[in-house]
Order: structure tokens, then sequence, then C-alpha cells
């Protein structure tokens, strides 16, 4: 992981100056924070939790400000599952959808789906209804396997 961090804080770099804004140390922390913390998708208060003990002064507000800028410039994606808080995973230029999500209505765990299984279904669908597919949403909701194991 420690060659992807380069990468995304020069090209976020790159696109904040080309919008007149710049990587602060606040946002350069926020980032840092996600990608050591990648695959967790985490709420913005979770963040703002684990960035306080490598930037004490920031703000809840400057988190939220950020994260929607990452948002806004591509950088992290919003995962919305259905507990009324949304959560954030950084976005990999490989791929061509989100991905997948399958989330535990017991625990509450989320977990990546990394293949892309649909796009034979997003092929016929774009026939069938002459619809062009830029991206999709997946979600299965169920048991994790401590759950199921726990539940018998």
């Amino acid at each position: 992981m420690g060659e992807l961090f380069p990468n995304i804080i020069d090209n976020l770099k790159e696109s904040l100056k080309d919008k007149g804004c710049k990587l602060t140390p606040q946002r350069r922390a926020i980032l840092s924070t996600m990608i050591n913390n990648e695959g967790k998708h985490l709420t913005v208060e979770e963040l703002y939790d684990l960035v306080k003990d490598q930037c004490p002064e920031i703000g809840l507000a400057t988190v939220y400000r950020t994260v929607q800028l990452l948002e806004q410039f591509g950088v992290v994606s919003k995962l919305e599952l259905d507990d009324g808080c949304s959560r954030y995973e950084l976005v990999h230029k490989d791929e061509n959808h989100t991905h997948h999500h399958l989330i535990c209505t017991k625990c509450g765990r989320v977990i990546e789906v990394k293949d892309d299984l649909l796009e034979d279904l997003e092929s016929s669908i774009e026939k069938m209804y002459n619809f062009k597919i830029y991206n999709h949403s997946l979600k299965f909701y169920g048991l994790c396997e401590k759950c199921k194991k726990n539940n018998k």
C-alpha cells in the first residue's frame, strides 16, 4: 500500500492546484488516514477520531469539508448503507465500476466483493433498453460467517 500513497497524494495535489486549492496538512492527514485504513468504510466521525491522533487541532467540520472535496475530485466514494450513516472508501483508478458489498445485518460488517459479477447483465440491460450504463452499485444483506455460526 506504500506505493499507492504518493501516487494518490500527487494526483490530488495536481487536481487541487488546477482548481485553485492546496493540499493542506489537514487534508493530507485525512487522506493519509483513509489510505492507512483502506477497506474499513469509515464514517466521517470515525475518520475524525482517527485523524485527531495525527492532527489534534483539526475540527470535525474540516473533516466533513475535506471528505466532500475528495469525493468531488473522485478520490473517495460514498457508500450508503441502510443505517443512516454515510461511509467513505478510496476509489481505485483501475476499477471500471464501484465494487459490490456484502453487509452483515447482525454485526454491521462490510465485506468487499472484488470481482464485477454484473458485466454480462449490464451489457444485456444496455442493449434491451438502449441505455448507456456508466456505473452501478450492488449491496447484498445477510449474515457474515461469524454471525452465521453464532446464529445456530
